[in-house]
């Protein structure tokens, strides 16, 4: 029977972490380790400067290890610590609470960052995601039932049972999967890929009681993009977005022209 590792950067008391044990079950033998608290943003990080420590915890029947550290931690100790290094068939990661499209949040998100992790050792691996509307959403501590995730359930159980099934295509290492708001158990899936953008970056400066000057980084979204990218087809087209990520970096050029250079 394939084993399945599900992990998040929302948390393990997160909403969208029992959505997607939900979304898999029956597909394989669960494990569930997450962090113990809201790691949204941390991208690929790991703690190597303190200890980890992981603890089984039981939501209402729902049993999960809640793990002292980031998503990656959380892969790591999952996979090395609970499952005393045997590897995982897949790894599911999310469902997070906010969209994650575009080389910004391929570089930042938790969430992907979990998924690439799993995927540096040789397992398929899946990061699943919903469309938040209110952006500050996406890094509340969702222990609630706010935000629906029935829709990106069942579309990560389709998408996972075929994983399992087939494999992922050579060159591919992780299927970032994002479900719009208004999305139905009938939208369309349609394979994208990365924008180069979803936010224009500012910086807002205020003001602290003792006048000294501090700084929130923000910025608006990106919301048009070109036909067959990830933020066009989640914002504009309202479509199911699945971009296959692969976690060679490499630039696809003639590498001579870097030669030259040097």
């Amino acid at each position: 029977m394939p084993r399945i590792l599900v992990t998040n950067d929302d948390g393990v008391y997160a909403a969208g972490l029992r959505a997607a044990a939900k979304g898999v079950q029956g597909l394989g033998e669960l494990v569930v380790a997450a962090p113990s608290s809201q790691k949204s943003g941390v991208g690929r990080s790991v703690s190597v400067f303190e200890p980890l420590r992981y603890a089984q915890t039981n939501q209402n029947g729902f049993k999960a290890f809640a793990v002292t550290g980031t998503p990656v931690d959380s892969v790591i100790i999952g996979i090395f610590a609970i499952m005393k290094g045997e590897l995982p068939d897949l790894v599911v990661s999310g469902i997070n609470v906010g969209e994650n499209i575009s080389t910004d949040t391929v570089t930042t998100s938790g969430t992907i960052g979990a998924a690439l992790e799993a995927a540096s050792y040789g397992i398929p691996s899946i990061a699943a995601s919903i469309q938040a509307v209110d952006q500050g959403d996406k890094f509340d501590m969702h222990f609630d039932e706010k935000h629906s995730f029935e829709v990106a359930s069942k579309v990560l159980h389709r998408v996972a049972a075929k994983v399992l099934e087939h494999g992922l295509p050579e060159g591919v290492d992780v299927l970032n999967l994002n479900v719009p708001v208004t999305a139905t158990e009938d939208t369309e899936i349609v394979v994208t890929r990365l924008a180069r953008k979803i936010f224009r970056t500012s910086v807002q400066e205020r003001f602290d009681p003792r006048g000294r000057p501090y700084y929130w980084i923000d910025g608006d979204l990106i919301c048009c993009d070109a036909d067959g990218t990830d933020v066009q087809t989640i914002y504009q087209d309202k479509k199911i977005s699945i971009t296959p990520l692969m976690l060679d970096a490499t630039a696809r050029i003639d590498l001579k022209k870097i030669e030259r250079l040097f």
